[in-house]
């Protein structure tokens, strides 16, 4: 956010900036949700829900399970967020208690250790590389519980800032040994739908204990909106919700309405998709050749995050040169990783195929001349 800021203060003066920083689509949020939002204002009156969400959303969200991975999940299971972000909020409050250790990757996204450590828990990060594709296994959370009890683990897939997918048979192994070992298991799917190759699966495939977050920000185009949702096991209900009630009340109703329309807009939707796909494919083919090195598999989501060329000093002042010479913002991936992470920068491949490309030109007249 620190570099998006400054690349704003670069816009704001006339600066011909792209940014390639944040996690967020270009693409607007869908016609259908736009349209059902300008009918309910058109109505008037936007008011509080039940904290659960609205009726319609949970039966709606319910049926996609079921259209998207063949799962039955009840309505009653579920409940509307203030996006992902109060999402994690809500699943850490309702599954643990203060000084609780939860396993998560590293690098992985810097909130969920934030959000942790805000709430009294104790991030405990395990570090994933190239040698092993960057993906999180049940060995490895074998080994963290084995070194001192954990009692959650948190598994994004696609991951956030590698791109990487846990392949199907190794989150079910995840998921069997948490339930084994009574460790709840937070799966964020919140980048499913922008899979590149292999399917993406829930976790709730598997067992009915992991809570699920996930979100109408990414692939349905909708950020600014800010609603997602959690699939929750039924012990969970009644405490997220009362949670919810004290912290939230709800989730914005004009959102709620707006994402019980955007399930309507595949193809809009899926059109945005294969823009990433092209962008992706461009990006895997130029970054070796600008010097970026051990690139993580780019699975799925919008994101490449790669160790930086052989010289630079560090991503932070890498980025910063970068923005300043080439006009291009990038993100240092010290919050991603607070050990190896100034090694490494993360580039966001979200924005428009014709400005990608503008972006990696710019890089290339700096760092090949």
């Amino acid at each position: 956010m620190d570099v998006l800021a400054e690349a704003n203060r670069m816009i704001a003066r006339g600066e011909n900036v792209i940014s390639l920083a944040v996690g967020q689509p270009a693409a607007p949020a869908p016609q259908a949700a736009r349209d059902a939002a300008r009918l309910m204002l058109d109505h008037g009156r936007v008011a509080y829900t039940d904290a659960l969400g609205r009726g319609d959303l949970r039966e709606r969200i319910a049926r996609h399970y079921q259209d998207a991975y063949g799962q039955s999940v009840a309505s009653e299971r579920i409940m509307v967020t203030t996006g992902s972000s109060a999402g994690f909020n809500l699943a850490f409050l309702a599954a643990f208690d203060p000084g609780d250790r939860i396993a998560i990757a590293a690098p992985g996204y810097p909130a969920y250790r934030n959000i942790l450590k805000a709430l009294g828990l104790v991030p405990v990060e395990h570090e994933v590389d190239a040698s092993t594709g960057y993906v999180f296994t049940a060995d490895h959370l074998r080994h963290l519980h084995e070194s001192g009890p954990v009692a959650g683990v948190l598994v994004a897939s696609p991951a956030n800032p590698t791109g990487t997918m846990t392949p199907r048979d190794e989150l079910r192994r995840l998921v069997e040994y948490a339930d084994a070992a009574g460790i709840r298991f937070i799966s964020d799917e919140i980048y499913h739908g922008l899979t590149y190759g292999q399917a993406e699966e829930t976790a709730l495939a598997f067992s009915d204990s992991p809570l699920v977050v996930n979100s109408f920000s990414k692939y349905y185009c909708m950020t600014g909106w800010r609603i997602g949702w959690l699939v929750l096991p039924p012990s969970l209900v009644r405490a997220a919700e009362r949670i919810g009630q004290s912290l939230y009340i709800s989730a914005p109703e004009m959102s709620q309405v707006a994402a019980t329309a955007v399930f309507d807009s595949r193809d809009e939707l899926d059109a945005v998709r294969t823009g990433y796909i092209r962008n992706r494919d461009l990006l895997a083919a130029r970054l070796p050749g600008l010097g970026y090195r051990d690139i993580a598999p780019i699975d799925g989501a919008f994101y490449a995050y790669a160790r930086i060329p052989e010289g630079a000093i560090g991503s932070t002042a890498f980025a910063k040169s970068i923005l300043e010479r080439c006009h291009v913002a990038i993100t240092p991936g010290t919050d991603f990783d607070q050990r190896r992470g100034e090694g490494f920068v993360r580039l966001s491949y979200a924005c428009d195929h014709a400005s990608l490309g503008e972006a990696l030109d710019r890089m290339q007249a700096l760092l090949r001349g």
